[in-house]
C-alpha cells in the first residue's frame, strides 16, 4: 500500500481551496437571492450565474486541494477528458438544483428536490475527479465513509440552497459563506479519507497530464471569475432597485375631480 499525504504543501492548498470554496458561496447566494426578487430573463440569468459561481467554485476548491495529495513512491497524472467532464457535471447539478428552487412554487419540497439533487451531483463530480487520477497502481475506497462523505455532500447542497432562500444582505451572506465552505471542505476530506492506493510492482509511467498543466490554470481561472464576481456583488446593494417609471417632459398636473350633482 502507498503511504498517502493529503497536504504536501502543509497548510497552503486546503487554507486556498477554503478560500475559493467560501468565494463561491457567496456569490452564489448574493446571485440567487437576487434571482428570487427578478422576474423573466433577468431571473434566469441571476440563477445561471448563481449556478456557475458555486459549481466552479466546488470544483476549484476540490482541485486545488487535490495539488496537495501525493502519493510515496508515485508519480499522480490526471485524463484531461474526465477533468473537464467532472466541471460540467459540477456546473450542469448545481445549476439543476438552483433552477429548482428559484421556479419552483413548493418551497419545502423544491428544497429537499433540489439539496438532494446538488448534494448527489457534488458527490460525483468528486469521485469523478477522482476517477481522473492516474497513478501506477490502483484507488480503493472504504465503502461506508463514501458514504458518510455522500450524506455530508446532500447536507452540505440543502443547506445551501435554504441559505440562499432565507439570509437576506450582505453581513448574512458573509456569516453564511464561510459555513459553507467548511461544509463543501468537510465533504471533500471526509472523500478523501475513503482512499487507499496499492502500487504495482512495475511503478509502470502513468498516461495524462501532470496536475500543473491542467488544474492549475483552470483553477485558477475559475477562482478569478469567482473572486471578481464576489467584488462586483460586495459593491451590490442587498436588492435590486424597484424599476420606476420614466417621465419625459414636464410633470404633468393634478387637477381635481369636481363632483357632479344632478338637477332633480
Amino acid at each position: 500500500m502507498g503511504e498517502i499525504h493529503h497536504a504536501v504543501f502543509g497548510w497552503v492548498t486546503p487554507a486556498v481551496s477554503y478560500f475559493v470554496a467560501c468565494l463561491g458561496a457567496f456569490v452564489a447566494l448574493r446571485a440567487t437571492r437576487w434571482a428570487l426578487l427578478s422576474e423573466g430573463r433577468t431571473k434566469r440569468k441571476w440563477l445561471l450565474f448563481a449556478s456557475t459561481s458555486l459549481g466552479a467554485g466546488i470544483w476549484s476548491m476540490h482541485f486545488i486541494a487535490m495539488l496537495g495529495f501525493a502519493v510515496t513512491g508515485a508519480r499522480i497524472r490526471y485524463d484531461v477528458v474526465l477533468t473537464v467532464l467532472s466541471l460540467v457535471v459540477a456546473i450542469a447539478v448545481v445549476g439543476l438544483g438552483i433552477l429548482t428552487v428559484g421556479y419552483s412554487e413548493n418551497a419545502v419540497g423544491a428544497l429537499l428536490a433540489g439539496g438532494t439533487a446538488t448534494g448527489l451531483g457534488v458527490a460525483a463530480m468528486h469521485y469523478m475527479g477522482m476517477a481522473a487520477v492516474e497513478l501506477p497502481g490502483h484507488i480503493h475506497y472504504d465503502r461506508v465513509t463514501v458514504g458518510v462523505s455522500v450524506l455530508i455532500a446532500v447536507f452540505a447542497a440543502t443547506a445551501a440552497l435554504w441559505a440562499a432562500l432565507n439570509i437576506r444582505g450582505t453581513l448574512a451572506v458573509l456569516a453564511a459563506a464561510p459555513v459553507m465552505g467548511v461544509a463543501v471542505c468537510a465533504m471533500h476530506y471526509t472523500g478523501m479519507a475513503a482512499v487507499s492506493v496499492s502500487l504495482s510492482a512495475g511503478h509502470e509511467a502513468p498516461g495524462g497530464v501532470r496536475a500543473l498543466q491542467i488544474i492549475f490554470p483552470l483553477a485558477v481561472a475559475l477562482g478569478c471569475y469567482v473572486f471578481f464576481g464576489s467584488l462586483a456583488f460586495a459593491a451590490a446593494p442587498s436588492r435590486p432597485a424597484a424599476h420606476q417609471p420614466v417621465l419625459v417632459g414636464p410633470a404633468p398636473q393634478l387637477v381635481p375631480r369636481r363632483r357632479v350633482v344632478a338637477d332633480r
